[in-house]
């Protein structure tokens, strides 16, 4: 784990699923084959990379906890000003300290894992506002949790 400072929001555009942890292994894996199917990255416009961002966001106890509803948004990073194309939201990861715990690269099959010693990091003061997955166009892949 390192820690970074994110200086700037990042603006993502992509498709939404609300969903709890109790049925996250059910609903997250038909989210990705969606966003697989459909080809949503190509239906994106104004990309600023190739990169895909899994952001976890309105958390029903925001800046408690990540029990109850939250949002999984699959998508891209945009500029501010990008249109939001119909079917899609945007949201906003905000400028914040952040703990970022790496994947070993191409190894989507070690996400889980890693959520699960993020989630053991108990002495981390998280925010539950905005996390994310990066998932690099070069395979590596990076799980971004923000700090208070």
């Amino acid at each position: 784990m390192k820690t970074e400072q994110l200086s700037q929001a990042i603006h993502v555009v992509g498709i939404e699923l609300r969903t709890t942890n109790l049925e996250a292994m059910q609903t997250i894996p038909p989210h990705w084959q969606r966003f697989g199917q459909e080809e949503v990255l190509a239906h994106i416009p104004a990309k600023l990379n190739a990169d895909v961002y899994a952001v976890y966001t309105h958390f029903e106890n925001a800046g408690l906890n990540n029990t109850g509803l939250y949002s999984l948004v699959i998508g891209a990073p945009v500029p501010a000003s990008a249109e939001v194309p119909a079917g899609m939201v945007r949201v906003v990861i905000p400028a914040s300290q952040r703990a970022v715990f790496e994947v070993e690269p191409a190894r989507f099959d070690l996400v889980g894992a890693k959520w699960m010693e993020i989630w053991g990091h108990t002495e981390l003061a998280k925010t539950f506002i905005a996390e994310y997955e990066r998932y690099s166009a070069d395979g590596k892949i990076a799980i971004s949790i923000g700090l208070q």
